[in-house]
């Protein structure tokens, strides 16, 4: 009885220390709300279809297959998706996420992205996850590295190996941000390094926060093909919209 008593005080302290907040609005979690709030709950919209079948990006015609960034630049991933466009609150939240110290996110994230893309998942079947890298210096600004943390937690529901520390990114290179496509590529260009011998396995899932052209994707997905891997696919969390 005693223990008991003291394990709910423990509970207790933990909560008002590290209050709970909900990961879409960030507001203050109650107790009986366990991933998010009950507005984000009910107004929060995953991506539908019909959809990109290379990237997942939502189209707005039903007779296309590909997303306009599709079909300008062959990638050599073979599939991704993400659950959430990003934009409105959504994007408000992956930024807190990736700037703002807000780490724990990471839980509901990875459960949004195994739940949306389960059948995708089940079909794949990856053997590990590989999150993208970031360099040193931005990982000690930020303190974590937003994919590995995701990545870990998807690695977890999935009950395969997180292979983060086999990647490396030996590059500070540019923020994509405002980057043409073609900048984009080159600025990428040999920014990932795996240590000589590394063997991947041959079914792989790369792990990001945010999906816009696929650069950052086709460069890591030539690193870890360049060392076993032979199918590779992405997730992310959201996708940004674009011309269809």
């Amino acid at each position: 009885m005693k223990q008991k008593k003291v394990h709910k005080g423990g509970e207790s302290i933990t909560a008002l220390l590290f209050p709970r907040h909900c990961p879409v609005c960030d507001r203050l979690l109650a107790d009986d709300e366990p991933y998010l709030c009950r507005r984000c709950a009910s107004e929060l919209v995953f991506v539908r279809e019909p959809v990109c079948m290379k990237c997942g990006r939502p189209l707005d015609r039903e007779s296309a297959e590909l997303c306009d960034a599709c079909r300008r630049r062959e990638h050599r991933f073979i599939r991704g998706f993400a659950p959430f466009l990003y934009r409105g609150a959504v994007q408000a939240s992956v930024l807190r996420f990736k700037y703002g110290g807000r780490a724990e996110y990471a839980g509901f994230y990875a459960r949004a992205i195994c739940t949306f893309g389960k059948e995708k998942l089940a079909l794949w079947k990856p053997a590990c996850v590989i999150p993208v890298p970031v360099h040193p210096l931005r990982y000690c600004t930020r303190g974590y590295n937003q994919a590995a943390v995701t990545a870990v937690e998807i690695a977890r529901l999935l009950n395969i190996p997180e292979c983060g520390n086999l990647v490396r990114r030996t590059r500070n290179t540019r923020p994509q941000k405002g980057l043409a496509p073609s900048d984009r590529r080159k600025n990428l260009s040999g920014a990932f390094h795996v240590p000589d011998g590394t063997v991947f396995p041959e079914t792989v899932l790369l792990v990001d926060d945010i999906y816009t052209t696929g650069a950052t994707m086709d460069e890591l997905t030539e690193t870890v093909m360049a060392h076993g891997a032979k199918q590779v696919y992405f997730a992310a969390i959201a996708i940004a919209p674009g011309m269809t």
